[in-house]
């Protein structure tokens, strides 16, 4: 079996635990995957398993990608992910389903988290800003401050915290626990946070 699902973030619920406390979860759908593609070693150097999930239509499929999926018998898919290190069980079309999973076992969940567009240093990383409007400033409060000497090195270094382009990377949150499977929706219900906007993908790794 591979070592994970491709799922979409359905959005944050609560359950309450036996114990009566309210635990935050994340709702994630998760597969059901299909076998695209199968690695070994004699051809591709490694061993791995590529999914596909979540259908699309053909007219908005590329003649390449719809050989490849028609190879597995299956309809053209939106989102693909390999899996390394796959111990050979499954074949070409094999269908793979949320019960890879079981409860009370741990995870990590990838995810793109949200973008928030072009932000200052205060929000994109955590700078103060010039405190309080005393001693006469009047037009710094959010502003990132010296950007380094002029006589030398009469430069700004490489890798100076500096406002830009802020979210939309791929985050991997570890260790995270599985509190519920309910098979015959394809739900997987995750304690915690996960990044990402609701309807986005996720990898889901045992």
């Amino acid at each position: 079996m591979p070592q994970g699902l491709i799922g979409r973030k359905i959005g944050m619920t609560s359950v309450f635990g036996e114990d009566g406390k309210n635990i935050p979860c994340t709702v994630i759908e998760a597969g059901p995957c299909v076998v695209t593609q199968v690695k070994n070693a004699d051809n591709d150097g490694y061993t791995a398993i590529q999914l596909a999930f979540d259908d699309k239509k053909e007219k908005h499929t590329s003649r390449p990608m719809m050989g490849h999926f028609q190879k597995a018998n299956t309809t053209p898919k939106r989102k693909v992910v390999e899996f390394r290190d796959w111990d050979g069980t499954n074949q070409l079309g094999d269908v793979i389903t949320v019960d890879l999973f079981n409860e009370d076992r741990w995870v990590d969940v990838t995810g793109i988290t949200k973008g928030k567009g072009f932000q200052g240093v205060v929000k994109r990383h955590g700078f103060g800003g010039v405190g309080g409007q005393t001693h006469g400033q009047h037009n710094r409060q959010r502003h990132p401050g010296s950007m380094g000497a002029s006589s030398f090195p009469s430069r700004v270094f490489p890798g100076k915290r500096l406002p830009g382009r802020t979210g939309g990377d791929r985050v991997k949150i570890m260790n995270l626990r599985v509190l519920k499977v309910i098979p015959e929706s394809n739900l997987l219900l995750v304690k915690g946070s996960i990044p990402g906007a609701k309807g986005s993908y996720l990898i889901i790794e045992k």
